[in-house]
């Protein structure tokens, strides 16, 4: 399958939907999806797709978050908990067994969120991708919904923020297994690649610790964050203040060096990756790993504005590598062209 090459016009506009859903939201994403062999980029996007329709019921108003809600699906949750959030919880459990029913093959409207199910029905099916991980996804976000029985808005230690990324990050690089293919047995690569998820959402962490922070949210370990002398107040002020303070920077130096070290735990799993997507995940690292040295460079200023990579350093990055893309693929088409010995 082509990039969007669907027979069904329909599965087309599917794919094609999830496609602009990657690039309008997921910039430093999007450019890596765009450096992967075109027969794996709309699988690529349609997890996307899905991830960003999640995100939209519990990160953005609930009221614009595409799934549709039965009227008596919002139940009360607990007296605490505000309107938004029960029906933002109640959204959850109603796209939880709308997911169910798209992988059992059940026949799916025009709506977008439809449409994105879909994309995502077909590629679960293409790829023989485990159920399983979308309900461990699920079963995370949830931990982001106040008046959910699992919400948490702090983590005390980083095997608690293991827990959520398991479902979080992880198991998004096992679901891109089965799409980007394995030159080894994928067993071997299950460890790296949910390495590598881990890793991204590290970066994303320290990256939005100011946004977080707005969202009543701290998900790097207060452990590891008192161990320097940094508490909630602290945080606050500096985010008030628009100053940084030296215990918050080294801190941050801590856990951008554990997240370095997670994404060396990752790297050997690009090589085991198939040959034609390796430039493309290498790409995805590589630019992922520039928001932590944009972080140091800017002065640890995460708590005040969000660090990005500049454009240009993407080019940079992004170029060779759409290079060796296609260097790889020729020499692949050549490989599959050759006559073999035996049948010479």
């Amino acid at each position: 399958m082509g990039e969007l090459d669907a027979i069904d016009p329909a599965l087309h506009d599917a794919y094609r939907l999830c496609r602009d859903l990657n690039a309008q939201h997921g910039k430093t994403y999007f450019l890596a999806t765009r450096l992967l062999p075109s027969d794996k980029r709309a699988g690529v996007h349609a997890l996307y797709g899905f991830a960003r329709m999640v995100d939209d019921i519990v990160d953005v108003d609930v009221n614009s978050a595409d799934v549709e809600l039965e009227a008596s699906t919002a139940a009360p949750i607990g007296t605490t908990v505000s309107q938004s959030d029960r029906d933002a919880a109640a959204k959850l459990d109603v796209l939880e067994q709308r997911v169910r029913n798209a992988l059992g093959g059940a026949v799916l409207g025009s709506s977008r969120s439809d449409r994105v199910l879909q994309a995502l029905a077909d590629t679960t099916a293409r790829y023989s991708i485990p159920h399983e991980y979308y309900f461990a996804f699920l079963h995370s976000m949830r931990m982001d919904i106040p008046g959910t029985p699992m919400f948490k808005s702090r983590y005390r230690t980083m095997a608690e923020l293991n827990e959520y990324m398991y479902g979080s990050a992880a198991v998004i690089g096992l679901e891109m297994l089965p799409i980007l293919g394995t030159s080894t047995n994928i067993a071997d690569a299950v460890g790296p690649a949910a390495a590598l998820g881990e890793a991204f959402q590290l970066t994303n962490f320290i990256r939005d610790m100011g946004e977080d922070l707005d969202r009543d949210r701290i998900y790097l370990p207060t452990d590891e964050l008192e161990a320097f002398g940094v508490d909630e107040e602290l945080l606050r002020a500096c985010r008030q203040s628009g100053r940084t303070d030296a215990r918050i920077d080294r801190a941050l130096a801590h856990l951008i060096a554990h997240t370095r070290a997670v994404y060396r735990d990752a790297e050997p799993g690009i090589d085991m990756l198939a040959p034609s997507v390796q430039p493309g995940m290498r790409t995805a690292l590589l630019l992922y790993g520039g928001i932590l040295r944009e972080v140091e460079d800017g002065g640890y200023r995460v708590l005040i504005e969000r660090a990005r990579v500049p454009q240009w350093r993407r080019v940079s990055v992004a170029a060779p590598r759409l290079a060796a893309t296609g260097w790889t693929m020729v020499r692949e088409r050549a490989r599959l062209r050759r006559p073999s010995l035996e049948r010479a």
